[in-house]
């Protein structure tokens, strides 16, 4: 028996698998998960207004120093955006914003304070106009000197919390020398020593549908992708949380979900939210990734690709 605990976090669960029968090592896991979520959350939330890259939204228009771990976040979050060629864009904060993805889903369920207008007809702003590249790639990040485009608006939630997960699972094994994996939400990873016959991974979206078991060696992670949670509507059209750059809208859900097994959660991530915005697109980009992946098409019919769910999926 494997000891295990859970609790809610950022609207979804968080849980932490030690392989280890002893559960005194249980209090001391989830306390590194909860000191790495909390401090991720103080770093880069769009939901609090004393997080480090709301607070500083001013200055880092102009360019600034930042904490080392909002350095290494942006780092990921723009290697997520040139991985999936734009379709992960970290830069869509205002308009997930004025699409009503904000005071609702704050996680202490308060409203979160209006956006401040700003004056965009400064030299920055005449500048911003001349460039088309999009938005992610004007952003400057040299060490932890950030500087972002005016009235860009960051939201760093899908991989932030995949690099939370991946962060987490690799201080319990640091600090407690043992096997360990952590899920927040759709969001697995492991470290540390192989447990006996590999990690098993239960892949399931909602309740009433289909169910898949996946095997992976310690140090790989599972991501998964959905167009069915975090869910709401707006002026009467319904809105889930992953936006297709290209309009600025939720994606088209052609899949209900996407999972893919990558060695690390942040890089799994990114290939399951880009195969949610490429849409009928999805299965041929997975194919040429070669990574083991699992889709659930809006109809419910199971696509499996890459060997899922192969035997052991050490070379997947």
């Amino acid at each position: 028996m494997r000891a295990a605990t859970e609790w809610e976090l950022w609207t979804t669960t968080a849980r932490v698998v030690l392989d280890h029968r002893d559960r005194r090592h249980l209090a001391a896991a989830e306390a590194c998960v909860r000191e790495v979520t909390d401090a991720v959350d103080a770093a880069c939330s769009r939901f609090r207004s004393d997080s480090e890259l709301e607070a500083r939204a001013a200055e880092l228009e102009r360019g600034a120093e930042v904490s080392p771990l909002l350095a290494s976040l942006v780092h990921q979050a723009l290697d997520a955006a040139r991985l999936s060629e734009g379709d992960v864009d970290p830069t869509l904060g205002s308009r997930m914003v004025s699409l009503g993805y904000d005071a609702a889903f704050a996680t202490d369920g308060s409203p979160h304070p209006a956006a401040a207008t700003r004056d965009e007809r400064g030299p920055g702003a005449v500048a911003a106009s001349l460039d088309t590249r999009p938005a992610w790639q004007r952003i400057l990040l040299s060490g932890t000197f950030l500087r972002l485009p005016v009235g860009v608006r960051l939201d760093l939630g899908a991989t932030a919390k995949a690099a939370a997960a991946d962060m987490a699972a690799a201080r319990i094994t640091a600090r407690l020398g043992i096997g360990a994996l952590v899920s927040l939400g759709g969001d697995v990873a492991t470290a540390g020593p192989d447990p006996s016959g590999g990690w098993q991974v239960r892949v399931q979206d909602l309740e009433s549908d289909p169910v898949d078991h996946v095997r992976i060696a310690s140090g790989w992670s599972v991501a998964t992708s959905s167009t069915q949670k975090r869910r709401w509507e707006q002026d009467g059209h319904a809105r889930h949380h992953i936006l297709d750059p290209r309009w600025g809208l939720p994606a088209e859900p052609v899949w209900r979900s996407v999972t893919v097994v990558a060695p690390s959660c942040v890089t799994a991530n990114t290939m399951t939210t880009s195969a949610i915005v490429r849409g009928r697109g999805a299965p041929a980009m997975l194919r040429a990734s070669g990574r083991a992946a699992r889709l659930v098409s809006a109809t419910g019919e199971v696509i499996r690709l890459g060997g899922w769910p192969a035997e052991d999926l050490r070379a997947a």
